[in-house]
């Protein structure tokens, strides 16, 4: 089956109730969202259910949950990424299944080819041995590639996607998709496709717990 991941430790109330969905988690590094003591009981929670734990750094803009677009010189990136990676890592005794970046650095990342080398470049500086989660063919998984790191292609289904296949802006209407029906038929179709490996879901979404139910039980009967 696709394996399902959710971004947590961001202050939001539902972690708990998502942990027993998922396969893997993402958790806040500080940066964007967070806190050491937030990391530690996420931390906890994901070792009690068995999931795989990832960082998840992104920019130190709180104000903007980290999904502004920004442009700062790559050896701030670099800096910033190795910062947040190593804060979780100190936590989990430098055990890190996966990093994946957030929200705008991610999407920056997955289409900037310096960026997306920064961005690597800080997490082997910490993690050398993670997997990157990153969106198929994209700059972000080229670059990881690139410096022997293992990738595992990622999909959304609660995000609406551009033909190009990168995730429409959240500035856009429409960018998220909060029907749970709408969000089953997108993962299905991404799990078809054969394209994807690991499958989020935003822990921030409407209805984040019920979709994630209903997208579970979903692949699980189709065999995906």
């Amino acid at each position: 089956m696709i394996e399902l991941n959710a971004d947590l430790g961001e202050g939001g109330s539902e972690d708990e109730a998502l942990l027993p969905l998922v396969t893997s988690c993402n958790i806040a590094c500080g940066g964007h969202a967070g806190s050491d003591e937030i990391m530690r009981r996420t931390v906890e929670l994901a070792r009690a259910c068995g999931v795989a734990i990832g960082a998840h750094p992104g920019y130190e803009d709180r104000e903007n949950f980290g999904r502004r677009e920004l442009e700062l010189p790559l050896q701030e990136v670099m800096d910033l990424v190795a910062r947040q990676v190593e804060k979780l890592s100190q936590i989990t005794a430098g055990n890190l299944h996966h990093v994946k970046p957030h929200g705008a650095l991610y999407n920056q990342a997955n289409r900037d080819a310096k960026l997306a080398v920064a961005v690597i470049e800080g997490i082997r500086k910490v993690s050398p041995h993670a997997i990157i989660y990153a969106l198929p063919h994209s700059t972000l998984t080229i670059a990881a590639r690139a410096a022997g790191m293992q990738v595992m292609a990622e999909g959304f289904a609660d995000r609406r996607y551009r033909q190009d296949g990168s995730l429409v802006p959240r500035t856009e209407p429409g960018a998220v998709i909060s029907n749970i029906e709408e969000a089953v038929t997108q993962a299905l179709e991404l799990a078809r496709s054969q394209t994807i490996q690991t499958l989020c879901i935003h822990s921030d979404s409407p209805y984040a717990v019920a979709m994630l139910k209903a997208i579970r039980e979903a692949l699980e009967k189709t065999n995906r």
